[in-house]
């Protein structure tokens, strides 16, 4: 990475101290995994207040990555953000946000929110006019008196060019082991892809593409490691795909993690 790019993690703590040491940390840790395994990317943070429709954190890397003025999105908040958005994007996003809270709200207990991240994806346009698709993972820190997310830790990258792909929203949490089990996820692409992985599945396709050993999985995930074989198997057998290479760089392209 180049080094006009900044440690993006570095600038996140030391401009908001107070989530050092708590829960927000470790999502934060695992976006550094994440930065691991998805292809060569540019990414930026934004913290974003729902109640004030502001963003009062974005990191330097934004104009970096965008070319969009950091000043406007701190001033002029979500209308001058929304404006960017591919317009074929914004009504399926918005039905994707809607979908994440209102599982959120009726599904998740109270205690279990803040172990939570969400994902989707849109394309934005950058100060070139040109549509760029956007990977999101935004980390709730703050919720109101009914344990509704208001502030949160967006973690934006740029995974492509302006190529549509199927919108896709995930709702995970941390588990014991302070990894990452898939609860929700909904492919809002018309056209659905024909094969799709359980959720299980799906998060053993990420640890794979970790690294992570068959018994390294059945720890993070409580699970034996005889399940975990059997798993595999069972992915390699969905997709047609040989070798666990293959498998993970489909699902990464197709976003399937």
């Amino acid at each position: 990475m180049s080094e006009k790019i900044i440690d993006l993690f570095e600038e996140i703590f030391t401009t908001h101290k107070e989530y050092c040491g708590t829960v927000i940390e470790t999502h934060i840790q695992k976006l550094k995994e994440l930065d691991a395994y998805l292809p060569p990317m540019q990414s930026f943070f934004i913290v974003t207040n729902t109640t004030t429709q502001k963003y009062p954190f974005i990191s330097k890397n934004f104009e970096y990555t965008l070319g969009l003025d950091r000043e406007k999105m701190t001033t002029i908040g979500a209308p001058y953000w929304f404006s960017h958005f591919h317009p074929e994007d914004i009504p399926i996003w918005m039905r994707a946000l809607n979908d994440l809270m209102l599982f959120t709200m009726t599904e998740v207990p109270i205690e279990d929110r803040s172990k939570l991240s969400y994902t989707w994806n849109f394309r934005v346009k950058n100060n070139k006019d040109e549509y760029l698709n956007v990977y999101e993972h935004q980390t709730p820190t703050y919720f109101d008196e009914n344990g509704k997310p208001i502030i949160g830790i967006a973690h934006q990258s740029v995974i492509g060019g302006d190529e549509k792909r199927p919108i896709i929203a995930t709702v995970k949490k941390l588990n014991k082991k302070n990894e990452y089990e898939t609860i929700f996820y909904k492919n809002y692409s018309q056209k659905l892809l024909t094969v799709s992985l359980t959720n299980r599945e799906k998060d053993i396709v990420r640890l794979l593409a970790l690294n992570n050993t068959t018994n390294q999985i059945a720890d993070k995930l409580h699970i034996s490691p005889h399940t975990v074989s059997a798993h595999r198997k069972n992915i390699l057998a969905k997709l047609n795909f040989d070798s666990t290479k293959e498998l993970v760089q489909y699902c990464l392209v197709n976003l399937l993690f």
